[in-house]
Parts: structure tokens; sequence; C-alpha cells
């Protein structure tokens, strides 16, 4: 009976013990997830990490998209554009339900882009968002700061 004893007193030792992991640690991995799902388009993942109801906004849509498949419909939008579009997590800030995310975007102008024609130069450029995550640990919106500027001086149709 003592050894019962000692082994549940470890047991339960150990697992008060455990290193809580922060909900801003939470929201991190998940970023780190949402890096896979946007450059494999991995529906799966959107599902794991988006919420259903959740609105996103785009040049490609004159009225929000919802959910997990809505953002991807983004990310095909653009791969219309730029075959091999890629977002890379550069840095990224938590703090409570928010992350910052710092991304390179690259991809080369292969197809017509917002009615301009492909000029087959290849693009990279540093994009700003925010994300909102719920208390279920689910991305519920996603703020951009503007991108596109940096798009059109990368593929040649600006001089700004």
């Amino acid at each position: 009976m003592k050894k019962f004893a000692y082994i549940l007193f470890l047991c339960l030792a150990f697992t008060a013990c455990k290193p809580q992991v922060s909900k801003e640690e939470q929201h991190k991995a998940a970023m780190r997830k949402f890096e896979t799902m946007i450059n494999t388009a991995d529906y799966a993942l959107a599902d794991e990490l988006v919420a259903v109801d959740a609105p996103f906004y785009t040049p490609a849509s004159p009225t929000p998209l919802y959910g997990g498949k809505g953002y991807l419909s983004v990310v095909l939008w653009m791969r219309q554009s730029f075959s091999d579009v890629q977002w890379k997590l550069e840095e990224m800030v938590a703090e409570g339900n928010i992350v910052a995310v710092r991304w390179t975007l690259s991809g080369t102008n292969d197809g017509e882009f917002m009615g301009h024609p492909a000029t087959g130069e290849h693009f990279s450029t540093s994009v700003m968002n925010f994300y909102y995550f719920n208390d279920e640990g689910k991305i519920v919106n996603d703020i951009a700061a503007e991108g596109m500027i940096g798009i059109f001086r990368g593929i040649g149709l600006t001089s700004l």
C-alpha cells in the first residue's frame, strides 16, 4: 500500500509541477502552424486554426470571406497571380489574445494581378498582420497592414 501511495504521490507531484504553457505561447504555436497552412493551402489546418465565423476582408472579394475556407480562398487568389507565393514568418510578438506577425511575402508575377498582365518579376516584401484569437485558441480576425504597395513596387507596376 505504501508503494502505491508513493507512486500516486509522485504522479500528482510531477503533474502539478508541470509548467503551464501561457496563452501567448499557445497562440505563437498556432501561428507557426498557420504559416504551414497558408503555404500549403491545408484545409484541415485551416479548420483547426480559424473560427468558422471569422470574417476576412480582401481585394479579392467585395464582401467578407469567412472561416478557414474563406481565408484560404485569399491564398488561392494570390496563387493565380503568383504561383510560387510564400509567406515566411520572420518574427512575432504576443500579448493576451493578439499576435503581431512580421512576414516576408515573396513570389513571381506569372499571372494577371488586379487587372495588370503578368510581368514575370519576382518580389519580396515585408508585411505586418495582427491576429486576434478567441478563448478556444482560434483566429477570429486578421488585421493586415497595407502590403499591396510592396507587391506593386516589386513587380514593377509603380515607381513609388
